[in-house]
């Protein structure tokens, strides 16, 4: 039996996993931020600008569950390595070659580093976390994103205009290389756990409520996050608010996601955020966007709420998926996760859009509408007392005894994949890396 890591020894270990989080965010954001006036200033049509914004998001949600299949077979380690070394390359390329047709192909390349890196370091979270600190540590993955989505499009535009875009990219390239290396030397290689015949198909484990719950907590919670980066601005500019207190009201909400997802972290790991709370913060987001649309405090404020709602459900949602996932299936259960994730944060503004024909208030009405149903439905359907066993404050286990009596004291939240009931912080079979 091996010893489980000592808690500084984690911290260490996680700080590029950590990286590999902000290396996402902040090249997705620091580019996008930035094509339009690049793309427009070569002559390039509205076409191909989205073409160029979607096919990043679109190799992440086609390769994502590729990727984590992947990394269930060869380990996390590996896999996230090549997706940033491949980052990395399609970033240096773009700077040596300095042909802008170049850059369908770089954007595409980045995506598919990023949809193999993204699920590989999730799984790494979940494996590093173990029984008690899966929450904490999603909680700070999801952090060092929030602050990569917060500096991109300052730091891009930055970079763009002290030494154009191929500052930029070179910036990318360097950051995603070093964190590579940080990956290799940091973090320990986990053998792929063998699948048991306990374990549920991946066909009925991604059909069952204990991932589609917490799947739908994440997607809601990435459509309220994209929806209010896209569209506050646009009340802002009814408020007759400039671009720079626009893009202030944008921080602000980027900021409370980023800074408050550690804390619901750990409130996660000492028994203090059940599963219940966890699905009222699509609630709570719901009802950032109805303030918003009350007058300018209530823009502010609503911003504020937004990020706090997406601070609470992110780890939320991960933590559940840890807590009732098979070791041998994280990697295509947090890359399937992933991918669902991508499709609310496209979904989200599409609906303020297609509603947003009637008016705005319509708009965002319906979005608010959409997340009170999506908080009902990621709700865990059982709520059960936690064991004692459980607690942070308990000893260790008492020693297994043969008895028949059937008196369970059970956890709360989902059934685990052996049929057992788990908690956040209990997930079966989960022993942190070997």
């Amino acid at each position: 039996m091996t010893q489980a890591p000592a808690p500084v020894a984690i911290r260490r270990q996680m700080v590029p996993v950590y990286g590999a989080g902000f290396v996402t965010a902040f090249g997705a954001h620091a580019v996008a931020a930035n094509l339009g006036r690049y793309t427009l200033g070569h002559h390039g049509s509205l076409w191909e600008l989205g073409l160029l914004l979607g096919i990043y998001d679109g190799a992440e949600v086609v390769l994502k569950p590729v990727f984590g299949a992947l990394a269930d077979r060869a380990g996390a380690k590996p896999v996230m390595i090549g997706g940033l070394v491949l980052f990395a390359a399609a970033s240096a390329a773009f700077v040596i070659g300095g042909d802008p047709h170049l850059l369908t192909a770089v954007r595409l390349a980045q995506g598919t580093g990023a949809a193999a890196f993204s699920p590989a370091a999730a799984a790494a979270v979940a494996a590093l976390g173990g029984r008690k600190r899966t929450g904490r540590l999603f909680g700070g993955y999801g952090g060092a994103k929030g602050a990569g989505y917060l500096a991109g499009p300052i730091a891009g535009g930055a970079l763009v205009a002290a030494g154009g875009y191929g500052a930029l990219f070179a910036t990318l390239a360097v950051i995603a290389a070093g964190t590579a290396a940080a990956v290799a030397v940091l973090v320990p290689h986990a053998r792929p756990t063998p699948r048991t015949s306990e374990a549920p198909g991946l066909g009925r484990r991604l059909t069952s409520a204990a991932f589609l719950q917490p799947v739908l907590l994440l997607a809601a919670a990435a459509a309220a996050l994209s929806a209010g980066v896209g569209f506050l601005p646009v009340l802002a500019g009814q408020h007759r608010l400039g671009p720079i207190a626009a893009g202030a009201l944008v921080s602000l909400l980027a900021a409370a996601a980023a800074v408050l997802q550690p804390v619901a972290g750990r409130r996660i790991d000492d028994g203090r955020l059940s599963p219940a709370v966890a699905a009222a913060a699509l609630a709570v987001c719901a009802a950032g966007f109805l303030l918003a649309l009350t007058g300018l405090p209530g823009l502010i404020a609503g911003a504020i709420l937004i990020g706090a709602g997406v601070a609470t459900a992110t780890p939320a949602g991960f933590a559940r998926l840890a807590a009732t996932t098979p070791p041998g299936q994280l990697g295509r259960t947090m890359g399937t996760a992933e991918a669902g994730r991508e499709v609310g944060d496209a979904g989200g503004p599409l609906l303020v859009g297609a509603f947003g024909l009637i008016s705005l208030t319509t708009g965002l009405g319906a979005l608010a509408a959409a997340l009170l149903a999506c908080a009902a439905l990621a709700a865990p359907r059982n709520r059960t007392s936690l064991p004692p066993s459980a607690h942070p404050s308990a000893g260790p286990p008492p020693p297994h005894t043969h008895t028949h009596t059937h008196t369970h004291t059970h956890t709360r939240g989902e059934t685990g994949p052996n049929g057992h009931p788990t908690d956040y912080r209990q997930r079966p079979g989960a022993t942190g890396p070997r």
